[in-house]
């Protein structure tokens, strides 16, 4: 019976690697987060807004506009994680043999996918900072509350990163990404709470709405930018956690299966 290896703090230069690829190319990748929000804000918040009006909230009601913000800013987490474990480490994987070149060293596999799985979630840890930045100055979030949308953005990654590396241990192909983009990534982005309130959805769609992990984060997300507390927000950050628990050592152990065979 084989032991399961040792994971030490060698991930961190995986992570190092692809910080280091990414400062040569920030000019570029700074590019989206900055632009997207703008983008976003303006299409859905102004354009659709104006039609929209208010939207009830927690017994009052709030401005479209103000309303999406925190949900687009979840968006940002998630896009930012899933994207990088999916299509960038399935490049490097494949295309690029950078996991070769790694493994070549005293790296284990699981040090590889850790400083994977790490990278992706600074990154959206970078992205929603920059958007937080965009946003705050239109005066659609409550500081120093919505600062509390910085750690969840690292958790968020984390889930989003795990959920992106199990599909990168189950696809035969690049192309098949877009499966799991239609199925999971689309749905979320519409249902979960970003552009209206989950509780208008049938009871039917709510529960399926509360069973993915954007609906936790938008809903997170929402309470640091508005600054208000309710007792039920644990159970959203209980079900992260719970799912990012779950999700990295089995990712960690599918990509295992599927590169040592």
């Amino acid at each position: 019976m084989s032991r399961p290896p040792v994971i030490t703090r060698r991930f961190l230069r995986v992570w190092q690697r692809n910080f280091s690829v990414y400062r040569k190319t920030w000019k570029i990748s700074f590019v989206p987060p900055l632009l997207e929000p703008l983008l976003y804000l303006a299409a859905f918040g102004v354009g659709l807004g104006v039609m929209v009006g208010a939207v009830p909230f927690r017994g009052g009601s709030v401005d479209y506009l103000t309303f999406i913000a925190p949900g687009l800013l979840a968006v940002t987490v998630m896009q930012n994680a899933f994207f990088e474990t999916t299509y960038a480490s399935f490049v490097r994987m494949y295309y690029q043999k950078t996991f070769d070149g790694m493994l070549a060293t005293p790296l284990v596999l699981e040090e590889v996918i850790l400083g994977e799985l790490a990278w992706a979630a600074t990154k959206s840890l970078l992205a929603t900072t920059l958007m937080l930045a965009v946003i705050a100055p239109f005066g659609l979030v409550a500081f120093p509350a919505a600062l509390l949308v910085l750690p969840l953005a690292l958790l968020g990654g984390v889930v989003f990163a795990a959920a992106g590396m199990l599909f990168t241990a189950l696809v035969p192909n690049i192309e098949t990404f877009n499966l799991p983009v239609f199925l999971f990534i689309t749905p979320m982005f519409l249902f979960s709470g970003t552009f209206f309130p989950v509780g208008n959805l049938p009871e039917w769609a709510r529960l399926l709405a509360l069973a993915l992990p954007l609906t936790h984060l938008v809903t997170l997300a929402r309470a640091a930018t508005f600054g208000f507390y309710d007792p039920h927000l644990w159970g959203g950050l209980a079900y992260l956690l719970l799912f990012a628990g779950v999700g990295v050592p089995l990712a960690l152990r599918l990509m295992r299966r599927r590169l040592i065979r």
